[in-house]
């Protein structure tokens, strides 16, 4: 398209969309900036991440909107020399990692702006999360975020309104209009915020099973591949790994529930896949930047930090640097036990299901914006593959409310499959690129 801005109408662009045409540099920054700044309505853009979402887009498409995403507001400047790197996961049931990963990383000298969101749908938000901790702070300003990293070095906070404004605009957009499962519309968003913080190396967790986003392992594996090759070419050093998500990472799900989990690990105590996805995660992004060592060395250097303590000191200074105060002691509800009413080999989890029962107890939202309960929850008791009799414990539930508990217990109970076969088990975590 060789019109200039004033000229192009936004018609023709959906039109050319629509009917497969790819859409130039000049058409994509002319919507971003229109759609930013209110000039180009919310039908019209509607109308464009609908036509995206059925046309798709080309590689270059994707990294011309996301390009335009990060200009359409300011970038996070790097401070000192430190090498600035982030983990980003698309999320999932009992997903705590990022608090395990940023004092971990900030141990090594690295800089660590982890910029995170709430929890919409089954996965918590990793803010929800941190908010269950009395006091603790998720709307820094750049000035303190910058302050932090170079005492810290590492802060976890909201997203200033500043950073990629069009990606908050048209995510809103996209939840209520059907089109959120779009690769190019998903790669550009994640990215787009990625690139506002001036990172030199990410790694990316995408997640595949029920408890996650992308269903099946050929979708996880599309958009890894679309999320890593948009990081390349915008100058950050980009890795992926594709983990299981066809059971909760851990025991704990629940904002309070997988902090408490979280501090555990960052002990050098804690569930075993929880604290081997963690430190896979950190040593594959050291390995990135910085091949020198073998994956061996560095994996026993970041298995050292959690057992030493020295990452929850890390994570303490975190907390104490954002006004949290970490009490040994996290209020959650009183415990209710679910049994099985059963006999079988626990083969398949629904674990949208499981998400709708802490939803269900009040700890998710069902609409943005809503408040949430940090003290309600799961700690699950029964991994796939586990034989189960009748009268065996499946999980305890936080919850005081009897109503809310029997709400929860039937997403439980109904997310349970039994079987007399044996169990396929996926592994933890396979190549992004298998």
């Amino acid at each position: 398209m060789h019109t200039t801005n004033h000229r192009m109408i936004p018609a023709n662009i959906i039109a050319n969309k629509r009917d497969s045409q790819p859409l130039s540099r000049e058409a994509i920054r002319f919507m971003i900036d229109g759609f930013t700044s209110g000039e180009i309505p919310d039908y019209q853009m509607s109308a464009l991440a609908m036509a995206i979402f059925f046309r798709g887009m080309s590689e270059a498409e994707i990294l011309d909107l996301t390009q335009a995403m990060v200009a359409s507001g300011d970038v996070l400047k790097p401070v000192g020399s430190a090498v600035r790197v982030d983990k980003h996961s698309t999320g999932g049931l009992g997903d705590k990692t990022s608090l395990i990963i940023a004092p971990l990383l900030a141990c090594l000298g690295y800089h660590v702006p982890m910029l995170r969101g709430r929890g919409l749908g089954i996965t918590g938000g990793t803010l929800d999360k941190l908010e269950a901790i009395p006091g603790f702070r998720t709307n820094l300003e750049e000035t303190e975020i910058d302050e932090q990293l170079r005492n810290v070095g590492c802060v976890i906070t909201g997203a200033t309104s500043r950073l990629a404004p069009a990606d908050r605009k048209l995510y809103a957009l996209r939840d209520v209009t059907a089109t959120v499962p779009s690769i190019p519309l998903i790669t550009a968003s994640i990215m787009s915020k990625k690139i506002a913080e001036s990172l030199n190396g990410l790694v990316l967790d995408v997640k595949y099973g029920s408890g996650s986003f992308q269903a099946s392992l050929s979708q996880a594996r599309t958009l890894a591949k679309a999320l890593t090759r948009i990081g390349e070419l915008s100058g950050i050093t980009t890795t992926a790994l594709l983990t299981d998500m066809t059971q909760p990472l851990g025991s704990m799900i629940g904002n309070a529930c997988e902090v408490v989990e979280a501090l555990d690990v960052l002990q050098g105590k804690g569930p075993q896949r929880v604290r081997d996805l963690s430190i896979e995660l950190a040593a594959r992004l050291i390995y990135s930047l910085d091949p020198k060592h073998t994956m061996e060395n560095i994996r026993t250097r970041l298995a050292g930090l959690l057992t030493s303590g020295e990452a929850f000191e890390k994570f303490s200074s975190m907390v104490h640097s954002q006004g949290g105060v970490l009490n040994n002691q996290f209020p959650l509800e009183k415990t209710r036990v679910i049994v099985s009413t059963s006999q079988g080999i626990l083969t398949g989890l629904d674990c949208q299901k499981i998400g709708y029962a802490v939803i269900a107890m009040g700890g998710g939202r069902k609409r943005a914006g809503e408040s949430i309960n940090h003290e309600v929850g799961i700690r699950w008791l029964t991994p796939l593959g586990m034989v189960v009799h009748p009268g065996d414990p499946i999980c305890e539930v936080f919850c005081n409310s009897d109503s809310l508990f029997e709400d929860a217990k039937a997403f439980i109970v109904a997310s349970l499959e039994f079987d007399k076969g044996t169990v396929n088990f996926p592994p933890l975590w396979m190549e992004q690129l298998q």
